[in-house]
């Protein structure tokens, strides 16, 4: 900080808001209780951080990527490559980064346990996290957390496709079409 600002408090619409003051100016970061983070009118939201990891792949062969593997030791030492589903070791580090509620495990159903539940007609784009089955068969629901699924952010509807913005989703961070069929449920992080 230098000697021409300084860091106030400032109480605002019953937020508390933080800032640094310039001459000819103010920075302004507001803490929301939603983990909103505003900075001169932009909101960063868990879906619009995940955009920025678009095109994140895993390495073919031996070699992992770096990026992928700090995901997934985030919290967990045992993986020692991409190789492994790291879904959740996607959304893991997003929430970690934006410092919300997370599983800290490699299992996508841990998400079940994770945030509020909200409906299908109430999700939206930002901070619903989508859990799903994964596999062919009778598949076990949403009380057994203890089986195949896969998580990511909710990206909107298509017809009869949930968009989901998640990793390792075909060897990468992307934007996918998942059947609504498939959903174990909806998590609200904030």
């Amino acid at each position: 900080m230098s000697a021409k600002g300084s860091l106030k408090r400032i109480k605002e619409d019953g937020q508390v808001s933080f800032g640094y003051a310039q001459s000819g100016g103010c920075l302004v970061v507001r803490v929301y209780k939603t983990s909103v983070i505003a900075m001169r009118g932009i909101e960063l939201t868990a879906f619009s951080l995940a955009q920025r990891f678009i095109g994140v792949d895993e390495i073919e062969g031996n070699t992992s990527n770096p990026h992928i593997l700090a995901m997934l030791k985030l919290d967990n030492e045992w993986p020692e490559g991409d190789h492994v589903p790291w879904c959740s070791a996607f959304m893991n580090y997003i929430a970690w980064l934006l410092r919300l509620p997370r599983s800290k495990s490699l299992r996508a159903r841990s998400w079940l346990l994770v945030g509020r539940s909200v409906d299908l007609q109430e999700a939206s784009v930002g901070f619903d996290v989508v859990i799903l089955s994964r596999g062919s068969g009778n598949q076990p629901g949403a009380d057994v957390i203890n089986a195949p699924g896969h998580v990511g952010l909710f990206g909107g509807l298509e017809g009869s496709k949930v968009l989901i913005l998640g990793g390792n989703q075909a060897d990468s961070v992307n934007l996918s079409r998942y059947p609504k069929s498939r959903i174990l449920g909806i998590r609200r992080l904030v």
